[in-house]
């Protein structure tokens, strides 16, 4: 297994929670590729891309995981933006630097998990509910599956059923036996 690991999907699938806990319980560091963009540049992504568009913003966010690639230290859980590794050749980048993980959940469960965490800090994804949110989730990941799929190792997700928190521990355990399997 190439170190580090950087964790890939969709928004709500759980990447900065799950990478939290797996970072803990491997006792590595963890990085939320998304606040360290804004530690870096001084605004949110979304702020970044209400100023700047979205390709302006696509550009930053490569040179930012590649200045977190440079530093000395191997040992990380990253969780990047839901669109980065759909971005040119982003996914061929994440590869060459660590090991890929896909949290891979249904449409129908991506929207659950979306509307139980809110939409508020979601741009994209506000003012839509329901059906209209669902559908919205369903063309994101129709042009976004086939990047995503790409990975080096996928979770299906959820593993057991039950509650969103609970999956969440569940993906971390599975991924931390994963990984200690693999070194």
């Amino acid at each position: 297994m190439e170190l580090p690991v950087y964790l890939i999907g969709y928004m709500g699938a759980g990447k900065s929670t799950v990478g939290r806990l797996l970072a803990d319980k491997l006792g590595w560091h963890f990085v939320d590729l998304d606040a360290a963009f804004a530690e870096i540049n001084g605004m949110t992504t979304a702020e970044y891309i209400r100023r700047h568009g979205i390709e302006a913003f696509r550009k930053l966010e490569k040179a930012c995981v590649e200045k977190l690639a440079e530093l000395p230290i191997q040992k990380v859980i990253y969780a990047t933006g839901g669109g980065y590794p759909c971005w040119e050749d982003n996914m061929d980048c994440l590869k060459e630097l660590g090991t890929s993980v896909y949290l891979r959940w249904s449409n129908e469960h991506l929207a659950r998990r979306i509307t139980l965490s809110g939409t508020e800090q979601r741009p994209v994804l506000q003012n839509r509910q329901g059906r209209e949110l669902l559908d919205f989730v369903a063309w994101q990941m129709s042009g976004r599956e086939p990047y995503y799929a790409q990975a080096d190792y996928i979770v299906d997700a959820p593993l057991q059923g039950g509650l969103a928190e609970e999956n969440d521990e569940q993906i971390a355990d599975h991924l931390y036996h994963y990984i200690l399997s693999r070194l």
